[in-house]
C-alpha cells in the first residue's frame, strides 16, 4: 500500500516561508503526476500545485507566485516551497497523486499568524 508522508509544518508569522516535504513509500515518483492540496478548517480540500513527470507545474491563484513545487525521484519525495505566507494560508497540506489518488496522509499543519 503506497504511504505519504508529510512534514514541514508550522507557525509562522505572515510574510513568512516554509518549506514542505512528501516522502513517498511503495510507489515510484517517477511514474506520476504530483500533487499539493490543503484544507482549511470549515472548507473543502483544494489544489495548491502540481507537478508532472516532466517537471510541468501549475499553480493555483491563491498561491502563484508564492509557492514552488518541486520533486526529487531519486528521493521519491515531493516538496513545496512556500513564500511571502498570508493567514488565508492557514490550512492542513497534503499530497497525493491527481490521477491516481491513494489514501491521504494525516497532512501537517501550516498555521500563519497576522
Amino acid at each position: 500500500q503506497v504511504q505519504l508522508v508529510e512534514s514541514g509544518g508550522g507557525l509562522v508569522q505572515a510574510g513568512g516561508s516554509l518549506t514542505l516535504s512528501c516522502r513517498v513509500s511503495r510507489r515510484t515518483l517517477s511514474l506520476y503526476n504530483v500533487a499539493w492540496y490543503r484544507q482549511a478548517p470549515g472548507k473543502e480540500r483544494e489544489f495548491v500545485a502540481s507537478a508532472s513527470r516532466s517537471d510541468s507545474t501549475t499553480y493555483a491563484e491563491s498561491v502563484k507566485g508564492r509557492f514552488a513545487i518541486s520533486r526529487d525521484n531519486d528521493k521519491n519525495t515531493i516538496t513545496l516551497r512556500m513564500n511571502s505566507l498570508k493567514p488565508e494560508d492557514t490550512a492542513i497540506y497534503y499530497c497525493n497523486f491527481p490521477q491516481t489518488l491513494v489514501s491521504w496522509g494525516r497532512g501537517t499543519q501550516v498555521t500563519v499568524s497576522s
